[in-house]
């Protein structure tokens, strides 16, 4: 029988979103997943902005028994370099996967939305957009009833109190967040590293250690155990 199922490559930044994103493509019949695309900073050897380790990146995708697609960045980097980088990537993943779709974890950001359409329609690729335009409250206390469990490694601490670095995403957090900040931190105010949930078949034994203020945002570096 023919199979008509549209290869999907998910971009992947170690965060709530994206690995919510994975759990809802996994219910899909249409969707078949070939993999994570994460872009790294090669110098640190850390994904760009939530700065997680690639060892603990890696662990996360043995744990959706998905190929790890790299997208290595120098720093500093320039818009360019970073396009030419995620263009070269893209080509390999369209040869050798085959793929024809890339889903993004973005939310209600219209000019992020408009730049992924732009840069994907240049490769002849499909953007999808699976969590878009949902209640961000709403969703933020569907990943944690639903049993994502993650850690905030990055903090703007001009939209959102730096004590908030290497706190754990769970509904307490979500009540102390100033009215101000994005339940998801859409708006940038932080970001996160997922180290359990319905995507993964383990979790990622990791826990949090020192927390240090770089380039005017806080980070919480996590560790893994092992």
């Amino acid at each position: 029988m023919y199979d008509s199922k549209r290869r999907l490559l998910l971009s992947w930044s170690s965060g709530k979103d994206s690995a919510w994103c994975l759990h809802i493509l996994r219910q899909r019949a249409d969707i078949e997943l070939v993999g994570l695309l994460t872009t790294l900073n090669e110098k640190a050897d850390r994904v760009a902005m939530h700065a997680v380790r690639r060892q603990l990146v890696e662990q996360q995708a043995a744990a959706t028994d998905l190929p790890l697609i790299p997208v290595f960045l120098p720093w500093p980097c320039s818009n360019a370099e970073y396009e030419a980088a995620l263009q070269l990537a893209l080509e390999k993943a369209q040869a050798e996967l085959e793929v024809d779709v890339i889903a993004f974890g973005d939310l209600f950001l219209e000019d992020i939305r408009s730049y992924r359409e732009t840069q994907m329609a240049a490769l002849a690729l499909e953007p999808l957009f699976p969590i878009w335009q949902q209640p961000t409250d709403e969703l933020a206390r569907t990943m944690i009833d639903g049993g994502v469990k993650a850690y905030l490694t990055c903090v703007d601490p001009k939209q959102c109190p730096a004590e908030f670095a290497g706190r754990e995403f769970d509904l307490t957090l979500l009540n102390e967040l100033p009215a101000s900040v994005d339940p998801c931190g859409e708006n940038g105010e932080f970001h996160t590293f997922v180290f359990d949930g319905p995507m993964f078949d383990k979790p990622i034994d990791a826990c949090v250690g020192e927390t240090v203020e770089r380039d005017g945002f806080v980070f919480a570096d996590v560790l893994p155990r092992s």
